[in-house]
């Protein structure tokens, strides 16, 4: 089965900073994944690496079967955990930008998403409140008919009741095919889309696995072991 994400043995650093060390994973198709952690455990990192925004320092990475970069970018869809919209653009404008840059835009599949968000193409991108922004983040996300998503921190911003909402849309709009990376820290509010989790700890790898295989072995919810890893940080 070819995997949409591969890393081999990747470490980041920024100056003193160790951001990843020696990262090992793969992850195939049709997968919802939780990447997990506490702040600063390597997230971030690991998801602007494997879009093509932050190279490693070593090792490999393969991101819908390319190395993160141009062509990568064809198939890869990669929403940041702070929007990336200009001042002046309104919702349409952002679809718009979408549409220019990315081949597999879907425009019938960006419209449902736009009911479905309760957004309007009219709105200024910039006035929307911070949970409305990220819906909107997650719709030019999933607007893409990409084999590879990767969302970081996607409910930060929103309010509990929202987030329900907003967990349905990544279910129903992502591609069958395809694989969704999501980094979170709100795991109790997460952990019921996810069908496999990778939990980051001072930028390692400290847990790789199927989410019922976990609760099977552990007789835990994920948010109960994440409570565990993480009782530390």
């Amino acid at each position: 089965m070819e995997q949409l994400l591969e890393f081999q043995s990747v470490s980041k650093s920024y100056g003193k900073r160790t951001a990843l060390r020696d990262v090992t994973l793969s992850i195939g198709p049709g997968r919802i994944v939780g990447l997990l952690g506490s702040n600063g455990s390597g997230k971030t990192t690991l998801m602007r690496i494997a879009s093509g925004l932050t190279r490693p320092d070593s090792g490999t990475v393969r991101a819908s079967g390319h190395e993160p970069g141009p062509v990568s970018k064809a198939s890869v869809s990669f929403m940041p955990d702070k929007p990336v919209f200009e001042s002046w653009m309104t919702v349409g404008d952002t679809l718009d930008f979408q549409r220019d840059f990315f081949a597999d835009y879907d425009p019938g599949k960006a419209s449902r998403m736009l009911d479905f968000m309760k957004l309007s193409r009219k709105d200024k991108a910039s006035s929307l409140s911070k949970g409305m922004q990220e819906r909107l983040q997650i719709t030019l996300a999933l607007s893409r008919r990409a084999s590879l998503y990767l969302l970081d921190e996607p409910i930060g911003g929103v309010d509990p009741v929202s987030r329900e909402h907003i967990l349905n849309a990544l279910m129903d709009f992502y591609e069958e095919d395809s694989t969704i990376v999501v980094s979170t820290h709100l795991v109790a509010d997460m952990e019921r889309i996810f069908d496999t989790v990778v939990m980051l700890k001072g930028g390692g790898v400290v847990l790789h696995e199927e989410v019922e295989q976990i609760r099977i072995d552990s007789g835990k919810s994920i948010d109960q072991l994440f409570k565990e890893v993480y009782a530390e940080c």
